[in-house]
């Protein structure tokens, strides 16, 4: 009996000297994997090698002296807005500047944050989360580190970063609690125009009926008014963008935009079709369906091509449909609307454009 004990007590003793070595084997290997990032050219400090605070190093590729320092104190830039809206036209327009990157849509932003929500409106969900310590406190500090890590690593680094995906406005009160110096554009565009377009491209979204104007408007009416709510209500965070001004008067808005984001002007922002594809310019991606629209100046006179496109029985009740068209300053009677008059320059692009197309084809 005895001898069976001590039988099992060195197997014991044999089983813990043998996993006491395996775990400090691996803490020396990760010790010495983590030596080397640090030592290279483009390693990432880990959060551990800073005290454990929100605040992570990137060594970049251009200036190997000068770490990228980024953390949720940055001061972030959010463009969104119902689809078609303009959201891609305006981050190709502050790509262009040299101190800027947002880049293509991530996509899994609004879905994380989409969730986020869902968890915070469900009662039973909430009391699950609180009672495995899955605190408000520690889903804060996890979606900060997700979505920083998103916006910062799927692009080069700059001066300012702004990310682009449209539905993630509808959490814009939530993005500015968790980014204290974010700040948010929020795009604006007549909602026919932007249904039309949905409907003309078959651009799927989720939840829309592309067969069904009076679907789409409702939905377009529920989407923009959530964002404009928490627009309105973060006003020193968030500025409101007209996608016909936008077209229209392209200098005056920009100048309007970068002064609203502390960014300084660069004429670069009303060339930005000069300057896709190139280093440091403007990177489009193929997948995402706006981008074929932001290669060539804007065609002004195609703002109301939706004129003529809607059921009859849907222009008659587009003010019971889409209440929003008058809060935002649209006529929701007017056919066609009066959006105003371009800038020169604008108006000289649109004939520019004009003559290119009448222009026959030397093959």
């Amino acid at each position: 009996m005895i001898g069976k004990l001590k039988q099992n007590l060195l197997v014991a003793c044999l089983v813990i000297s043998s996993v006491t070595v395996f775990y400090l084997g691996r803490h020396a290997m990760e010790c010495h994997h983590r030596i080397e990032e640090r030592s290279q050219p483009g390693g990432i400090l880990p959060l551990s090698a800073l005290g454990g605070s929100m605040r992570t190093t990137l060594r970049t590729g251009q200036n190997l002296s000068t770490p990228f320092v980024y953390n949720k104190d940055m001061p972030l830039i959010f463009i969104g807005g119902v689809p078609r809206s303009g959201t891609t036209l305006m981050r190709a327009m502050l790509d262009a500047h040299p101190e800027v990157r947002c880049g293509e849509e991530t996509r899994v932003i609004p879905r994380i944050l989409a969730m986020k929500q869902m968890w915070s409106r469900s009662g039973r969900e909430k009391m699950r989360l609180d009672e495995a310590g899955v605190t408000d406190e520690v889903l804060d500090a996890a979606m900060q580190a997700f979505l920083l890590e998103i916006i910062v690593k799927h692009g080069e680094p700059a001066n300012f970063l702004c990310n682009k995906d449209p539905f993630a406005l509808k959490s814009l009160a939530y993005l500015a609690k968790i980014f204290p110096h974010a700040k948010f554009v929020l795009m604006i565009r007549d909602g026919r125009a932007s249904v039309h377009s949905m409907i003309s491209r078959k651009v799927t979204i989720a939840g829309f009926d592309l067969g069904s104007y009076r679907d789409c408007l409702t939905k377009w009416n529920r989407a923009i008014e959530t964002m404009y709510t928490q627009c309105l209500e973060a006003a020193d965070k968030c500025l409101p963008v007209h996608y016909e001004q936008l077209v229209l008067h392209p200098e005056k808005w920009m100048r309007t935009l970068l002064k609203f984001l502390d960014i300084p002007w660069n004429d670069a922002v009303l060339h930005h079709e000069e300057l896709i594809g190139k280093a440091g310019g403007v990177s489009l991606s193929k997948v995402e369906r706006s981008t074929d629209q932001v290669i060539k100046p804007v065609n002004v006179e195609a703002l109301s091509k939706w004129v003529g496109k809607i059921p009859a029985d849907v222009v008659r009740d587009m003010a019971v449909i889409a209440p929003m068209l008058s809060r935002l300053g649209y006529d929701p009677h007017a056919n066609p609307p009066n959006y105003g008059r371009p800038d020169p320059k604008v108006l000289d692009n649109t004939r520019r454009i004009q003559k290119s197309a009448e222009r026959p084809n030397p093959s």
